[in-house]
C-alpha cells in the first residue's frame, strides 16, 4: 500500500497472500495491470488504470456513490467552474454564479449512465457526459440520441434512462425542485428554500390530486404512485416533473 519507488529510483514490492486463498475479480485486474507496466514513470498510468477499476460517482447528483470514470472528472469540472464563477462574481468580473447554477439531486433507483460495453473508450464517455451536460433543449437532447445511435447502435436501457433524466432535470430546475427521490411506491419532491414560485398554483394542482398527493410538514411534496415497473416510474417523474415547470413557469 502507498508509494513504492519515486522518479527514477526504482524499488519493488512483493505481494503475498494464503495458500489457499484465490486471487480474483478487481484484485486480479489490478496485478494484471501492474505487470503490464513495469517502466519507470509508468505511476500515472497505473493510477488511471486502477481508478477505472474500483471506481467511484454519480452522474446527475452531487454526491460521490458510483464509478469515477463515470463521473468523477465530470463533478470535479464542474465544482471548478462554479469556484471560478463564484471568484469572478467577487472580482467584478460578472458571469453567472454556483448560486444560480444550482442542480436539482435526482434519485430513482434505477441504472443511469453509458455503459462501458456500449462506449468502451474512457476518454469518449467523458466527453461525451461533458457534451450532455450542456445540453438545455428536448431537440438538443434527440439530436444528442440519434448521434449515439448513429456511432455506437442501438440505445440500452441505462443510456435512454440518461438522456430521459437529463430533460428531468432540466424542468426540475424550471420548477424550483431541488431535489427528487421516487421509488416504486412515488416520489418526494423538496424545493429549493422551500419555496415554490406560484404557491397558489400548486396548491390547486395538490387538491386535484388529493388521493395521492399531501405536503409533508417540512414542505416536501409527497406523491403516492404505484411505480414498480421502472418505465412507469421514469414516465411518471417525468409527467410530474413537466407538471411543476408548468405551474412554475
Amino acid at each position: 500500500r502507498g508509494r513504492v519507488g519515486r522518479g527514477k529510483q526504482r524499488a519493488y514490492a512483493y505481494f503475498t497472500v494464503p495458500s489457499a486463498q484465490m486471487i480474483e475479480g478487481r484484485a486480479e485486474k489490478r496485478l494484471a495491470v501492474m505487470q503490464a507496466l513495469d517502466a519507470l514513470g509508468a505511476g500515472f498510468a497505473l493510477a488511471s488504470h486502477d481508478l477505472d477499476i474500483r471506481g467511484a460517482g454519480n452522474l446527475l447528483g452531487e454526491e460521490q456513490s458510483g464509478h469515477i470514470r463515470e463521473v468523477g472528472i465530470e463533478l470535479y469540472q464542474q465544482m471548478l467552474e462554479d469556484a471560478v464563477r463564484v471568484a469572478r462574481a467577487r472580482a467584478g468580473d460578472g458571469g453567472e454564479t454556483a448560486e444560480e447554477r444550482w442542480s436539482p439531486q435526482i434519485a430513482i433507483g434505477m441504472p443511469v449512465m453509458i455503459p462501458e460495453d456500449y462506449v468502451a473508450d474512457l476518454g469518449v464517455r467523458l466527453g461525451l457526459y461533458r457534451r450532455l451536460s450542456g445540453i438545455e433543449t428536448d431537440a438538443g437532447i434527440e439530436a444528442f440520441a440519434a448521434e449515439l445511435v448513429d456511432r455506437f447502435g442501438a440505445l440500452p436501457d441505462a443510456a435512454e434512462n440518461l438522456l430521459a433524466l437529463v430533460r428531468v432535470k432540466r424542468l426540475c430546475r424550471a420548477a424550483g425542485v431541488e431535489r427528487l427521490d421516487a421509488g416504486p411506491k412515488g416520489a418526494v419532491v423538496s424545493f429549493r428554500d422551500s419555496r415554490f414560485a406560484a404557491p397558489g398554483g400548486l396548491v390547486a394542482f395538490i387538491s386535484r390530486h388529493a388521493d395521492a398527493m399531501r405536503v409533508r410538514p417540512d414542505g416536501a411534496l409527497v406523491v403516492a404512485r404505484p411505480w414498480r415497473r421502472e418505465a412507469d416510474r421514469l414516465a411518471g417523474v417525468t409527467d410530474l416533473a413537466a407538471s411543476l415547470a408548468s405551474l412554475a413557469a
